[in-house]
């Protein structure tokens, strides 16, 4: 009982902040610039096309951070959250050392590493999941982070190649 309440715990709070955090580049919500300055912000990082890396950006992180607030399709959830975070802590913060206080990596690389392990761990008994049976087997599970670090790595490929286009204009 405590092992679940502890997982409840840990996927709404996890799940409310990816959420939320998602909800600013989709929405705009709590002070966010929204969808459209959110694909003119990666364009500018040299992502092509812009509007399909912030759709997934926005679905890893808004709808992705629902799900696993709710213990739906949790392992799904999570690597979603996984590729999200990971683009972050790679395109977005790496540069700027761990410290979040100097913009580094240190808070989505918690994210990123709570979602994978509830996503190994499970929903525990307070989730939708639970309530209709819904598990991915660990060998899936693990496929679909590899699917989703060759998805991020394309990105990252492609949004380099781009940069270098325009360094030699």
């Amino acid at each position: 009982m405590a092992t679940s309440f502890g997982l409840l715990l840990l996927r709404v709070v996890v799940g409310l902040v990816i959420a939320g955090h998602g909800s600013q580049k989709l929405l705009g919500w709590f002070g966010g610039q929204g969808f459209d300055n959110t694909v003119g912000w990666l364009k500018s990082q040299g992502f092509k096309p812009a509007w399909l890396w912030t759709l997934f950006a926005t679905i890893g992180e808004f709808g992705g951070g629902l799900l696993l607030a709710l213990g739906l399709l949790t392992p799904l959830a999570a690597i979603v959250i996984f590729a999200a975070m990971f683009m972050a802590v790679i395109k977005v913060h790496w540069a700027n050392g761990f410290w979040n206080a100097k913009g580094g990596y240190e808070f989505p690389l918690v994210l990123l590493v709570a979602a994978v392990a509830i996503g190994l761990v499970g929903p525990g008994s307070y989730a939708i999941d639970t309530l209709i049976g819904f598990v991915l087997p660990v060998p899936l599970f693990a496929l679909g982070l590899l699917v989703a670090l060759i998805v991020v790595f394309v990105g990252l490929i492609t949004s380099r190649q781009t940069i270098a286009e325009h360094a030699t204009i």
